[in-house]
């Protein structure tokens, strides 16, 4: 497990440990061993099954988990997804944070699948955004791995992405990317447009990739048959599960969504004492 994961697991232990389990401490004996499993209590795309085992081997390595299924699985409602066995103070002491990350990575995960479903025949890619919670985004990207869809930039550092902002502040799309050109080295050049006017001058100045943000659908098959493949053409903002399919098949190359990560609701997954 990557030093990233580790050090989120230690926070999420320590907050809800703080100076131990008060209620399994007056309620079990310390000696006492358990057989446990993790039940999948609706249908899901599962991400974050190793991470779960990370939380006991974190908080107890005595404590056996034998996982039922891999990430990236479609799962059925009723499916065991692993069997824990040890220390019965320790599987309690894990359960909560254990299952609140695979909830929530299993969470995003079954969202992406449903929009790659919805997008299925077609040449559009689903990508999520920087619209990830702190601390959690390296978790929460791989989550949308795990559901079919594709990562765009993992932060500021590996992609150059000129939004509203720095075009204001640059004096135009043209400066901005003549700037870029001559600062970001051999990085991807993304502009982000909001009109056909826009997208003429990205195609002018050489974007790599243009987005159309919040365009509508017969607006953005127009700027698909300007562009006519000179660029990539990525489709952002009022991505929903209704829209999606529309979309794509205006003929854009990638559409993001930040709702995979920010609006994706936890999957109902339990852990019982068997």
């Amino acid at each position: 497990m990557d030093q990233i994961t580790l050090h989120v697991i230690a926070n999420a232990l320590s907050e809800d440990l703080g100076a131990g389990d008060v209620t399994a401490e007056a309620t079990i004996d310390a000696r006492a061993t358990s057989q446990a499993m993790i039940l999948a209590k609706q249908a899901l795309a599962l991400a974050g099954i190793d991470v779960a085992a990370a939380v006991f081997a974190y908080l107890d390595p005595a404590i056996q988990f034998t996982a039922c299924a891999k990430d990236g699985d479609r799962i059925r409602s009723g499916t065991v997804l692993a069997n824990l066995s040890g220390n019965t103070r320790s599987l309690l002491a894990g359960e909560r944070v254990a299952l609140n990350l695979l909830q929530h990575l299993s969470g995003i995960a079954t969202l992406t699948a449903q929009y790659v479903e919805k997008v299925s025949g077609l040449k559009a890619e689903v990508l999520d955004t920087r619209k990830t919670l702190p601390g959690l985004r390296q978790l929460e990207k791989y989550a949308v791995r795990m559901g079919g869809g594709k990562n765009h930039r993992m932060g500021l550092y590996d992609m150059v992405l000129i939004k509203d902002n720095h075009i204001k502040a640059a004096g135009s799309i043209t400066k901005a990317i003549a700037s870029a050109r001559n600062n970001a080295g051999t990085l991807k050049i993304e502009v982000e447009t909001a009109s056909l006017d826009e997208v003429r001058e990205a195609l002018a100045a050489h974007a790599d990739i243009i987005m159309l943000d919040n365009m509508s659908v017969a607006l953005m098959r127009e700027a698909v048959a300007l562009v006519a493949g000179r660029a990539r053409i990525e489709a952002s903002g009022n991505v929903t599960l209704e829209t999606v399919r529309a979309i794509a098949e205006t003929g854009v190359d990638c559409i993001s969504s930040g709702s995979l990560t920010h609006s994706a609701p936890a999957v109902d997954i339990s852990m019982k004492i068997t």
